[in-house]
């Protein structure tokens, strides 16, 4: 299912989940073990395994296995095209909201006359 998904719609999937959000705010800081990054949450380890592997398959997150112990880390692309895709829609909304501001200022009628 996820896998014919484009990647900007796989990563809002994955990131409207606030566990997985907790998870990418954690990684930001730095890679960690899936131990680390299960402690804190009030969930199993497989529950944990399954939201780690919804962000890989989004991209947002990749994890290497050295001996017994699987690494994290966050995937910054995958996070700019996000940003970018938001970014691009808060610029096309000021712009709307500055010609409408330029508009009323051009048809607000003087208190004077």
């Amino acid at each position: 299912m996820l896998q014919h998904q484009a990647p900007l719609d796989l990563a809002f999937q994955a990131l409207s989940d606030p566990t997985r959000r907790a998870m990418v705010e954690r990684l930001s800081r730095g890679p960690a073990s899936v131990s680390e990054l299960a402690a804190p949450m009030p969930m199993s380890m497989s529950a944990v395994v399954q939201h780690l592997k919804i962000l890989e398959a989004a991209g947002l997150v990749a994890s290497e296995k050295v001996g017994r112990v699987r690494t994290c880390r966050v995937e910054p692309q995958a996070l700019s095209a996000a940003e970018r895709w938001i970014n691009e829609r808060r610029t096309s909304v000021e712009r709307s909201l500055d010609r409408l501001g330029a508009f009323l200022d051009e048809t607000r009628e003087d208190p004077e006359t």
